[in-house]
């Protein structure tokens, strides 16, 4: 019998039982918290499995410093030693818990609840990391050899810009090698289809602080002291117009237009517009935005978006004084051809020419943007390995979130592929997000028939 006819059962208790073990560290990279602990637990799982797993250091004489240690896993075939090689990458980091008052249960527990299951990384990005493992379990167990060799790279640093994983690619280069990197996830919509997203956008992420008094001081000397509140309003109210487009000059200098495959890709991709509404409790989009004008936003068009405003007094009741300090915290989202860099000087160019040369900007992350072509080999491969366990599936051009694909891309020259289980509204990077069981046991049977189909048709 072939191995695509292979009747695939998944381990359901095992799935959830070792997903639980993960969501129960509480991984927290913004607090340097628990990582090296669950690094070292998923080399244990690999290790049971059958795969080849150690922890890299990227300093081996300094191994309790950061950045915290990758994963690495690996799995030669016996029966096709010099056949292609597929690379998971995923990330073992989770986000803060807060607001840890409105988790209905506790967040690093791994609750079930009939077909979901509960805590912080049940999808972003345990859920997903467990059905890689749990396919690699099966066909091991099933066939005592992979058709194909397989890879495994895990970071730490993923919820916090992965900061190092460039450095990381660079050092062992050579030990990363792949014809193909699977991503760390993949969303499935509404009607239970998997968007497979061949791109992500890029990230340039600020700070912009103004200072006035030595301290905070009474109101009424307002008439002399310059609020340094009203000077980051008044430096935001310069970035973009009423309508959300950014003004910055030449901000779009280098974006490319969608060719015309793009666009007729964009154009069929489906998007429910009034359950994405009723979700995120919104009854329209900036701008009356509709239709292919939504898809097009979400898939390929830079943002400017303020994270965070922090200044004076925000307690109950009144307190009359003119702050000493204040900061806003902004998030750009980048498109291809777009350069972190470039894009931070020409902001730090604009405040100037625009009377705001007394405000500090200060760069905490840049991230360009990465997309694979949509005439890629394994585009298709991945799409009928999708169509054979779920029945359809969806072609994007590009996921709204960010990434280090471009890494991945530029470094290792290979293909990156977004594919997975995570619900489109799990509440990820939120309280109470969860992960739905199905859905982990149809990406864990959709993992197997990648390698399955790769190995059997890739040229």
């Amino acid at each position: 019998m072939s191995s695509n006819k292979l009747t695939i059962d998944i381990d359901t208790h095992g799935l959830i039982s070792d997903l639980q073990k993960l969501i129960k560290i509480p991984s927290v990279s913004a607090r340097k918290q628990n990582l090296e602990e669950c690094a070292k637990e998923i080399v244990v799982m690999m290790k049971r499995i059958g795969i080849a797993a150690e922890l890299i250091y990227f300093d081996d004489d300094q191994k309790n410093s950061t950045p915290p240690p990758l994963v690495y896993g690996e799995v030669k075939s016996k029966s096709n030693p010099n056949g292609k090689t597929l690379l998971f990458y995923n990330h073992y980091d989770v986000q803060p818990e807060e607001p840890r008052d409105l988790w209905e249960y506790e967040p690093f527990e791994g609750k079930v609840e009939g077909n979901l299951i509960y805590g912080r990384g049940a999808s972003d990005d345990k859920g997903e990391l467990v059905t890689r493992l749990k396919a690699i379990e099966f066909i091991l167990k099933q066939r005592g050899d992979v058709p194909m060799n397989i890879k495994f790279l895990i970071e730490g640093e993923e919820e916090i810009g992965s900061k190092s994983i460039s450095e990381y690619l660079k050092k062992y280069n050579t030990k990363f090698n792949t014809d193909l990197v699977i991503w760390e996830f993949g969303y499935i919509d509404q009607e239970q289809k998997p968007i497979i997203s061949l791109g992500m956008k890029g990230l340039l992420y600020v700070e912009l602080t103004a200072q006035g008094a030595s301290r905070d001081v009474h109101s009424s000397l307002a008439v002399l002291i310059e609020n340094p509140a009203l000077r980051i309003v008044q430096a935001l109210s310069t970035l973009v117009d009423r309508e959300g487009k950014i003004l910055i000059k030449d901000w779009f200098k280098e974006v490319k237009e969608l060719s015309e495959e793009e666009s007729l890709i964009i154009d069929s991709e489906p998007f429910d517009e009034e359950s994405f509404k009723k979700e995120y409790g919104i009854n329209k989009f900036i701008n009356n935005l509709s239709g292919k004008g939504v898809k097009k936003a979400l898939t390929c068009e830079p943002t400017c978006n303020i994270s965070g405003l922090n200044s004076g007094y925000s307690g109950p009741g009144a307190k009359t004084i003119t702050p000493s300090k204040a900061m806003a915290k902004i998030d750009f989202r980048l498109v291809p051809n777009m350069n972190p860099a470039l894009q931070f000087k020409r902001l730090e160019k604009h405040l100037v020419e625009n009377g705001f040369e007394d405000i500090k900007v200060t760069l905490i992350h840049g991230e360009a943007a990465g997309r694979t072509a949509l005439d890629n080999q394994y585009v298709k491969i991945v799409e009928k390995s999708a169509n054979e366990i779920f029945g359809d599936s969806i072609i994007s051009i590009s996921s709204a979130g960010t990434g280090p694909m471009y890494d991945f891309i530029d470094l290792l020259k290979a293909p990156c592929i977004s594919i997975g289980g995570t619900y489109i509204f799990s509440r990820i990077h939120s309280p109470n997000e969860f992960a739905k069981i199905d859905l982990l046991e149809k990406t864990t049977k959709c993992m197997i028939k990648i390698i399955d189909n790769i190995s059997t048709t890739a040229t």
